[in-house]
């Protein structure tokens, strides 16, 4: 199979989605690649490694998309790229379709066949293509947290961590899944107050035994989240329902109640955000500011520290990639169902219930477009 890699152009996006070890094994499988000249350099991955890992590199983004029969990427294709997708050409990425119609409608229109990152499932529910960039944004997302409480920021001018005889910052968790552990692992570490909500009572007795003292479980409920916001100095979101528009959990009319200066930290951006008053936001313009609360919603957080990133995520996607090449996408999602639940949309076909349904759009069986 030919093998495409291009260049990342979504705003400070430096990761890439194959890198020169990963080119070295689509070349022993006996697979052509052709990388996008500059494509690995945000990681940190010359154009030099790439050519003596076996891949050809061309100039331009175009030439990429117009030999390539499978593309793989990190991030969903952006307006500008939506010309240059071919019919039956494969694209394997994240998509996060149930965030973005004009996306949707776009590769629907393509007669690509789209396979995403974030809805590839194992049999136990786990999502094995988010959790590395979720374990990314969720330690992220204290980081960040942090910097913008301080008061140059913008922040309440407090540290997390307070010092002693100062009480530490109160920092409250939605979602006890990979992106809130991580998360209040870190906050924890960093010495602040630490609540994580769920609403699944195992889920929580589970975290309740790994926390450390300093984190405490409470079932996630409206009553309990409008009381917990109250004196939260720092909340991050983190929760997800699989391929689907995230809940909102956090109204515009509960920011009236939270402190001033606190921060917001919504980590579910990509699905739409677990905020009403959330909104995509870059990391060269991360911040906006409602009712006096800060707001970082930058949907590629892990985009920041590429090296890292790009890493963790292709450790976890080329051995799906390579049974792609190796079998061709029908037969590989046939025989795989974890790449089979990743089928979101196949020759204009929506074959994922959940993108239906968040935009109201005619539903195909995954099953009908294998056979």
């Amino acid at each position: 199979m030919i093998i495409g890699v291009p260049k990342e152009i979504k705003n400070n996006e430096n990761r890439v989605a194959v890198t020169p070890a990963g080119v070295s094994d689509f070349v022993r499988h006996g697979h052509t690649v052709y990388v996008q000249h500059t494509a690995g350099n945000g990681s940190g991955f010359s154009d030099e490694e790439y050519t003596e890992a076996g891949a050809t590199i061309l100039s331009t983004i175009e030439e990429v998309y117009a030999i390539a029969e499978m593309i793989v990427k990190v991030k969903e294709p952006i307006e500008s790229e939506y010309k240059l997708i071919k019919k039956g050409q494969l694209l394997f990425t994240y998509f996060h379709f149930a965030s973005y119609e004009p996306l949707t409608h776009a590769m629907i229109a393509s007669g690509a066949t789209c396979l995403a990152y974030e809805t590839v499932e194992k049999n136990d529910r786990s999502l094995p293509l988010l959790v590395p960039m979720s374990e990314v944004a969720g330690r992220m997302s204290i980081q960040q947290g942090a910097k913008y409480l301080e008061k140059p920021m913008g922040g309440r001018g407090i540290l997390l961590g307070g010092v002693p005889g100062v009480k530490p910052a109160e920092v409250l968790v939605l979602g006890g899944g990979i992106v809130g552990t991580q998360a209040a692992k870190m906050a924890a570490g960093m010495g602040a107050q630490v609540t994580i909500m769920d609403i699944s009572i195992p889920r929580l007795r589970q975290l309740d035994d790994i926390m450390p003292a300093n984190v405490q479980t409470m079932f996630s409920n409206s009553y309990n989240i409008k009381a917990a916001i109250k004196t939260a100095d720092l909340v991050i979101g983190g929760v997800l329902i699989p391929g689907a528009k995230a809940p909102h959990l956090i109204t515009k009319d509960n920011l009236s109640s939270m402190k001033k200066g606190s921060v917001l930290v919504d980590v579910a951006v990509d699905q739409g955000g677990c905020f009403e008053t959330t909104k995509p936001t870059t990391h060269a313009d991360p911040i906006y500011v409602i009712d006096e609360v800060i707001h970082y919603c930058v949907a590629n957080m892990p985009g920041a520290v590429p090296y890292t990133s790009t890493l963790a995520l292709t450790n976890a996607t080329l051995p799906y990639a390579i049974q792609l090449a190796n079998q061709g996408w029908k037969t590989a999602c046939s025989s795989n169902n974890e790449l089979k639940l990743g089928l979101n949309v196949v020759d204009g076909k929506v074959v994922y219930k959940a993108v239906s349904d968040a935009f109201n759009l005619p539903y195909t069986p995954v099953e009908e477009v294998l056979n």
